[in-house]
Order: structure tokens, then sequence, then C-alpha cells
């Protein structure tokens, strides 16, 4: 028989947190500023860039402050705007720009506090797990009003573990107390969050929040946690 769930883990960026909308929002004002089209293909072209320098931070090629330069040097000469590629000082004060603009377009999803909250209040422990760098990601939780909702955080930044690997799903169990059988952990990404869940003995709720409502998505969470479901949830 299946370990009764006593703890939720969530993913952020993409789960809790709007990222892609945040993301768009600074683009575009920073694209603007510099008297570029934030047009549909050159916000693609920032997304894309994106996805990609992070994605060779996360496997260990380059560092968190170089996957932001590559992402300057990958769009904005593209773009028409002209960049030293070389120099890493005036490419930092400019990802800075974009950061600012970035960050006050931050937001969690509505009905976020309110899921977390009615966890909590039916006897759940709450932990969070994310890829990234840890002060960004603890400053998001602190500008939208999340960070007083978790047990337990663990970002890659802090910890040296990135989702998928079992070892980030089994370390932030074992922080919060049980055993990974005893986790839900609720992401948005089929692989790193769900994927990377069941491989450590989590059960995996996936969500997608661009397809669902707050509603939808905390019906899908209450019906994870019910005893008998399988390991294995899609909403």
């Amino acid at each position: 028989m299946a370990e009764h769930l006593q703890a939720v883990v969530f993913d952020l960026d993409g789960t809790l947190f709007d990222h892609r909308a945040a993301a768009r929002t600074g683009a575009t004002a920073f694209l603007t500023h510099l008297g570029l089209p934030a047009s549909a293909p050159a916000l693609g072209r920032w997304a894309a860039a994106e996805d990609e320098h992070f994605e060779r931070w996360r496997s260990g090629e380059i560092g968190f402050a170089e996957q932001r330069r590559e992402r300057l040097r990958t769009v904005l000469p593209a773009l028409g705007h002209p960049l030293d590629l070389d120099d890493t000082a005036a490419l930092d004060d400019l990802f800075a720009d974009y950061l600012r603009r970035y960050r006050a377009a931050w937001r969690a999803f509505p009905g976020s506090r309110d899921l977390l909250d009615e966890l909590r209040s039916r006897g759940y422990r709450l932990g969070l797990l994310t890829n990234g760098d840890a002060e960004q990601q603890c400053d998001k939780l602190a500008r939208t009003g999340l960070s007083d909702a978790f047990d337990v955080v663990h970002a890659s930044g802090r910890t040296g573990l990135q989702k998928p690997d079992e070892r980030a799903f089994t370390g932030i169990a074992r922080a919060l107390g049980f055993a990974p059988s005893a986790c839900l952990f609720v992401g948005d990404d089929p692989e790193r969050d769900v994927a990377g869940a069941r491989r450590a003995g989590m059960r995996g709720l996936l969500v997608d929040r661009e397809a669902t409502g707050p509603d939808a998505v905390r019906v899908a969470v209450l019906s994870a946690l019910e005893p008998g479901r399988p390991v294995l949830f899609e909403a």
C-alpha cells in the first residue's frame, strides 16, 4: 500500500510564479528602451536564448553570470544593436537594466498563496524545489508574498543539485522529515519535475498554468492527495 502523503513540494517558475509573463513584459520594456522593436519574433528570440543558455548553466557548461551575457550576445546583435562582446562589465550593466524591468513585473499566479495556505491548514508540510540562483529565487518569493509559506526551500544554486537529479528530490524530502513516497511533487515540466520526482520515489502532478485556471490547479492538487491515487497525475 502506498504511504500516506504528508508533504507537498512545488516547483517555482511556471508553477507558482508566472515567469514567462514577467519575462515577456521585462523584455518588451528592455528592447523598447534600446530602440529595438519588441515584435513577436524578437520576443521569441529572447525566450529561446534564455532557454538555451540557462540550460547551458544548468548542465554546468557556463557560469550563471555568463549565461546572462550569452543571452545578450545571442539576441541583441541579431536585432541590430551593436555590442562589445568581450566587455563583460558593460554586458552585466546592460543585463541589470533588463533585470530591473523583469523584476518589476514579478507576479505569483492567481491562487498560489491561497492554495499553499489551504494545504497548510490541512496539515501538510510544504517545500519548494527550484532550479536557479538562490538569491534571485528567494527574492521572487519575498516580492510575491510566498516566502513564509514554505517549511523548506531548496534552490539549485545553493544546494548544487539540479532537477531532475534524484538527489534534489530526496534531499528536500529528507529536509521535510519524510520519505520521498510521502511527498507529492507539483510542477510544470514533464521531465525535470514529474519524471525526476517519480524516479526519486515521489508522486508527481504535472500542471499547465497556460491551459488551466487557478481553481483547476487547486482541484488537481487536492485530488492528487486523496488516498489510493496512482503515482503519476496530469492536469
